[in-house]
C-alpha cells in the first residue's frame, strides 16, 4: 500500500516535468532561433505558468494526474525552494534582514487595517475578510487553509478567498518584476524585498524572483525575495492565534490549533542548505566537484520550481475566479495594491534615512 500510494504521483509529477520541458523549448525557440538573443530574454516560468492556465482550463485533466500535480505544486515546489539555498552564502541575508523584517511588520499592520475599514463599507462576511486579509498578508493559500478551522469558516468562504489571492497572486507574479527593475532601476535587494513582501503565495513569490532572475540577469533578487518571504511566512506562527483570539473573543469556547501544525518546516531545510553552502566552501573552495555540486543544486532548483508553477498553472480554475463576485475583488485588489504601495513607500523611507 506504501509503494502504490507513492506510484499514483508518477503520472501528474511527469506531466508537470513535460510542462517544463516544452517551456524550455518555447523559450530557446522563441527567444533564441526567433529573436536572435544568444540568451532568451524570456522567462521559462512564465511560460509554464500561462501554458499550465491555458491547458488546465479548456483542455480537462484526468483525475489520475491530479495527485502528482497537487504533489508537485506543494512539495517539490518546496524542494525547489530549499535548493535555492545553495545560492546563499552564509549570512548574507542579514544585510537585509534589518530591513525584511520591520517592513514585513509594517506591510501586514497597514493591510489588515485597510481591509477592516473597506468590509465595513461594503459589508463582506467577516470569515471571509479575516481569509482574505491573512492571506494578502503572509502566504496566500497556506495561511487561508491554516487559518480557516479556528475562525469556522465554511467552504464557499474558503474558496472565494483561495480565488481572490490566486487572481491577485497571479497578476502581480507577472507584473510586478518588470515593474519593480523599472521602479528601483535593477537594485537589487530592493526589487527582492519588493517582491517578497508584496506577492501573496510563496510559490508565486519564488516564480516571481525567476523570472526576474532569467529576464534581468539577478539570481541575487531571487535569494533576498525567498529569504524575505520565507521570514513573511514564519508570522503565521502569531497572525492565526491573533485571529482566533480576534474571532472568537467574547465566546465560551475556542477553535483549538497547534503552532507546530502551521510552522513551514521546509525553511528549516533551506536554512540547512545555506549551512551546507558555508561548510562546503571552507573545506571543498577549490574542489572542482564541490563548485559542480553547488551549479546542479541550482540548476536543479530552477527546474523544481518551474515544475511547481506548471502545476499551479493547471490547478487555477478561472471559472471559480469569475464566479467570486465583485466585492471580494475589490478588497482583493484594494489588498494587492495597498502591500505593493506600503512595501515601496517604506523602502524608500529605509533609501532615504538610512543609506
Amino acid at each position: 500500500m506504501f509503494l502504490k500510494d507513492y506510484l499514483v504521483l508518477i503520472p501528474g509529477i511527469i506531466l508537470a516535468f513535460i510542462l517544463y520541458s516544452l517551456s524550455q523549448g518555447f523559450n530557446n525557440i522563441i527567444g533564441i532561433e526567433l529573436l536572435g538573443y544568444s540568451k532568451s530574454p524570456i522567462s521559462t516560468a512564465m511560460i509554464a505558468i500561462l501554458l499550465g492556465i491555458f491547458l488546465g482550463n479548456f483542455f480537462k485533466i484526468r483525475e489520475s494526474f491530479q495527485k502528482g500535480l497537487d504533489f508537485s505544486r506543494d512539495y517539490i515546489l518546496k524542494l525547489g525552494i530549499i535548493c535555492l539555498g545553495i545560492q546563499l552564502k552564509p549570512f548574507e541575508f542579514l544585510e537585509f534582514g534589518k530591513i525584511a523584517i520591520p517592513l514585513i511588520m509594517i506591510c501586514i499592520v497597514s493591510v489588515l487595517i485597510v481591509i477592516k475599514l473597506i468590509i465595513k463599507k461594503l459589508q463582506i462576511p467577516t470569515r471571509m475578510a479575516y481569509l482574505i486579509s491573512i492571506g494578502s498578508t503572509v502566504c496566500g493559500t497556506t495561511a487561508i487553509m491554516a487559518t480557516a478551522p479556528v475562525i469556522k469558516a465554511n467552504k464557499s468562504e474558503i474558496s472565494y478567498a483561495i480565488a481572490n489571492i490566486t487572481l491577485f497572486g497571479i497578476l502581480s507574479m507577472l507584473l510586478y518584476p518588470y515593474f519593480a527593475n523599472f521602479y528601483f532601476q535593477g537594485n537589487s535587494l530592493f526589487t527582492g524585498l519588493f517582491l517578497g513582501t508584496a506577492i501573496h503565495e510563496t510559490s508565486q513569490v519564488a516564480a516571481a524572483g525567476l523570472i526576474y532572475d532569467q529576464q534581468f540577469n539577478s539570481p541575487e533578487t531571487l535569494n533576498i525575495a525567498t529569504v524575505t518571504k520565507l521570514i513573511r511566512n514564519t508570522f503565521l506562527i502569531v497572525m492565526i492565534p491573533l485571529f482566533a483570539f480576534l474571532y472568537n473573543r467574547g465566546q465560551t469556547k475556542e477553535k483549538s490549533y497547534s503552532i507546530l501544525s502551521i510552522f513551514p518546516y521546509f525553511v528549516l531545510g533551506f536554512v540547512g542548505m545555506i549551512i551546507l553552502r558555508n561548510i562546503g566552501d571552507e573545506v571543498f573552495s577549490t574542489n572542482n566537484n564541490w563548485i559542480d555540486l553547488i551549479n546542479s543544486i541550482k540548476f536543479s532548483s530552477k527546474i523544481f520550481l518551474t515544475m511547481a508553477m506548471a502545476a499551479i498553472g493547471l490547478s487555477t480554475n478561472l471559472k471559480d475566479i469569475r464566479n467570486m463576485g465583485y466585492k471580494p475583488f475589490i478588497v482583493g485588489f484594494t489588498s494587492m495594491l495597498m502591500v505593493g504601495v506600503v512595501s515601496i513607500l517604506t523602502i524608500e523611507i529605509y533609501v532615504k534615512f538610512f543609506i
